[in-house]
């Protein structure tokens, strides 16, 4: 079991405002699936995307020829609103991020990697600090619950999925950002881009995704306790 430092009054102050931020994303994406799910019962179906259902609810509204009765209109003009407020208090919280972001040289250190943003670099630093209570980035990437299950019988080692063990909310921003990576890594022919494409073919989109977010995780955690700078390989 490995520990991180005692978190200071900052640290906290972060982790606190990735923590509400996480919660508001949730509600706006419950809100959106809801108002999708009500719009259907009407026989009005929107595709999926919280932009796309932004844009297409005012658009909803005007039309006189749907069946939405006039209580309905102001059911689901009551519920744009709210969408919009959470939309407004995410970009809230995203710019209080950014500036921190802005001024944390560590940070920006840490956001030279590809699929780590100001989100994934101040969540990491206010969770762990400077990584050096875990001896290698093995063991980073073991407390995020990014390297495979073991299972041994009869002498025999079998990897199994990832652990999903430690901090969920630090993987799941690793693998998103992991995903954006590989989705533009068909348009690049370096190292890393020729890597994920002959990974994805083999193993497919989601698990070439977590090597990645593996892999960058132990990148991180070099960064973070050799306080060494990223060197991109070619």
């Amino acid at each position: 079991m490995h520990f991180v430092p005692i978190k200071s009054i900052e640290s906290q102050d972060i982790q606190a405002l990735h923590r509400v931020r996480e919660q508001l994303v949730k509600e706006r994406t419950a809100a959106a699936n809801q108002v999708r799910g009500l719009l259907l019962e009407y026989g009005i179906p929107v595709a999926q995307g919280i932009h796309t259902l932004r844009l297409a609810l005012p658009r909803i509204l005007e039309d006189a020829e749907n069946e939405l009765t006039a209580l309905g209109r102001e059911l689901f003009a009551e519920r744009y609103e709210w969408l919009l407020q959470l939309q407004q208090r995410v970009a809230d919280y995203d710019r209080k991020i950014a500036r921190i972001f802005a001024q944390s040289p560590l940070c920006q250190r840490l956001a030279k990697v590809e699929g780590v943003g100001p989100l994934s670099a101040t969540a990491l630093v206010a969770a762990v600090g400077d990584g050096k209570e875990f001896r290698n980035g093995r063991q980073l990437s073991a407390w995020l619950g990014l390297v495979p299950r073991q299972h041994s019988s009869g002498g025999k080692n079998i990897l199994l999925g990832i652990s999903k063990r430690g901090d969920r909310y630090l993987r799941t921003l690793l693998i998103h950002g992991a995903r954006a990576v590989l989705y533009r890594a068909g348009q690049k022919t370096d190292k890393r881009s020729r890597w994920l494409q002959a990974l994805k073919g083999r193993r497919g989109c989601n698990r070439a995704c977590v090597a990645l977010a593996n892999k960058n995780a132990r990148v991180l955690w070099v960064l973070l306790a050799r306080e060494e700078p990223y060197r991109q390989v070619a």
